[in-house]
């Protein structure tokens, strides 16, 4: 008899999950070698007859060394058996099907490969995750985290969304190394255990959070998706599901494109933004809270990324603040990033809020004083005009002897503070927490939609905005760019935002009387108003 072996991928777990060729194969099988999660179901498919080797791999335990498998493979086909090699997913996803192949090819052996269905499809389907959606991911990469250092996480953080098999011990490694590397720490996150089986497991959370939510827990063997699609899961999933979760009617969302999965009130039948397409500049990878705003008004959003977000250049100085932080009386916090990469040291260097019972926190704006507060912290301070350069004409007590730490970005932050600070007997210590950048390009529909004159409004909520946004559209278009903006209303969130659109394209036509989104959105809906009676 001549041999034959047949490398068979069994699915994400679940036998149900297995092919019609594949369920053929192993009723006929001779011989039996397989894989470690295997659902034992299968085994019930096979002739008494059927001999059978365990080369299951598991983390940690005793297993057949690769070489051993591909020279059992070999030896039972030289025998004239026809064999089945079952692997766990599909056989060329992280399978080392490629070393079994070439062990069959060089003894002249006969084989064919069976494909099977990836755990890393089949687990974010069956957890509810779309891992394409028209806005929020164009693309997604599989990767394994079973070697950390051979990966490119620069690029990585660039792929809207990551699907990682193999990584649970090194879960803390892999979500310091994004944030690190400039993926934002609310980035949403789904850990998947045992995918498709009667005991399978979810986790959400955020780059973050998710190490906290999980501490204690056993995760392997898991599948990690991470990216804005997990949080669309909330909204997809089945009625009956075993997971299923009512959204909470106080739930918010970063993205813009959420808005087709929630029950929302329907907006007012002539909404002040009807008919208006508005271009908003923002910081890659951030929420999208002010899109969302103004599609409540009736506008057509187009995004056009125009801030980097990313960790600074080094963490020192930053991580020796926090290691004397009884040192100092007041902690200032004026942007939402600068309160997220705080809280990413402070848990990088294993402390949490406790470590800030000394101090009083200072806060600038609404959204700041949100994000803070999601972190189980408070602000003991807001300025009433959400303006950072006016903290100290509202400071609540006096400044002279006072130590503040100024946790900020790296290049390009608030002089203006801190001399004023320093004029009134404070001590200022600056530490960088985040940088940002422009980004390379430009993005394709933004650049589509002001070529095509189809923008009425671009909007701007601080002058780095302003000002990378200006160095994309020179990048693209050359010296013309400013006529692309000709017929183009320029919404400004605040004086000093105004001040660098005068200074780079020559004029403002909206200012918010409230320097915040909200208020934002209001003066563009009044503007519109006005504009069409």
């Amino acid at each position: 008899m001549v041999g034959k072996v047949y490398i068979v991928g069994a699915g994400p777990g679940r036998s149900d999950y297995l092919t019609l060729r594949s369920q053929r194969l192993l009723q006929q099988a001779e011989v039996l070698i397989y894989d470690a999660l295997i659902d034992s179901a299968v085994l019930e498919w096979l002739r008494d007859t059927c001999e059978r080797f365990d080369v299951g791999k598991r983390g940690g335990k005793p297993s057949p060394k690769q070489a051993e498998i591909d020279r059992l493979l070999v030896q039972q086909c030289q025998l004239g058996k026809q064999v089945v090699r079952l692997k766990s997913g599909d056989p060329f996803i992280f399978g080392r099907t490629t070393s079994e192949i070439q062990a069959l090819q060089a003894a002249g052996c006969t084989f064919e490969v069976v494909p099977g269905l990836s755990s890393a499809l089949a687990a974010p389907l069956l957890a509810s995750i779309p891992l394409t959606d028209p806005a929020l991911s164009p693309c997604f990469t599989v990767l394994t985290a079973h070697d950390l250092h051979r990966l490119d996480w620069a690029a990585l953080t660039r792929v809207q969304t990551l699907v990682i098999l193999m990584g649970a011990k090194n879960l803390a490694a892999i979500a310091q190394t994004l944030v690190h590397f400039g993926m934002r720490p609310q980035t949403p996150i789904a850990i998947i255990r045992w995918a498709s089986q009667p005991q399978q497991q979810i986790w959400h959370g955020t780059l973050l959070n998710i190490v906290q939510k999980t501490k204690g827990e056993s995760l392997s063997p898991c599948i990690m998706v991470i990216g804005e699609v997990v949080a669309l899961g909330e909204y997809l999933r089945p009625i009956d599901s075993a997971y299923s979760q009512k959204p909470s009617a106080t739930a918010t969302h970063d993205s813009a494109s959420m808005m087709a999965y929630r029950s929302d009130p329907i907006a007012p039948s002539q909404p002040p933004l009807q008919n208006k397409t508005v271009l908003v500049t923002r910081a890659m990878g951030q929420s999208s809270q002010f899109s969302d705003l103004l599609q409540r008004q009736g506008a057509t959003v187009v995004e056009m990324p125009a801030l980097e977000i990313r960790a600074p250049s080094s963490w020192r100085e930053l991580d020796q603040a926090i290691a004397q932080m009884s040192q100092f009386h007041w902690l200032i916090l004026t942007s939402a990033n600068a309160v997220t990469f705080f809280c990413v040291r402070l848990l990088a260097q294993g402390l949490d809020a406790r470590a800030l019972a000394t101090l009083k926190i200072a806060v600038v704006g609404k959204k700041t004083n949100q994000v803070l507060r999601q972190r189980g912290l408070s602000a003991d301070f807001i300025p009433p005009d959400f303006v950072a350069d006016g903290m100290v004409a509202h400071w609540p007590q006096p400044l002279a002897g006072q130590r503040l730490l100024f946790p900020r970005v790296e290049t390009g932050g608030r002089a203006v503070l801190v001399k004023d600070f320093t004029a009134q007997g404070a001590e200022v210590v600056e530490v960088a927490a985040y940088e940002s950048g422009c980004p390379s390009s430009i993005a394709p529909e933004a650049l589509a939609a002001l070529q095509n004159r189809r923008v009425d409004i671009v909007t701007f909520a601080s002058s780095k905005t302003v000002g990378f946004a200006c160095q994309l559209l020179q990048k693209s278009l050359g010296e013309p760019w400013r006529e692309s903006l000709e017929a183009v209303a320029i919404a400004s969130i605040g004086p000093q935002t105004s001040e660098t659109c005068r200074d780079l394209i020559g004029r403002v036509d909206i200012e918010a009387v409230e320097f915040t989104l909200d208020g934002l959105t209001q003066a563009i809906a009044q503007w519109a108003s006005a504009s069409s009676d």
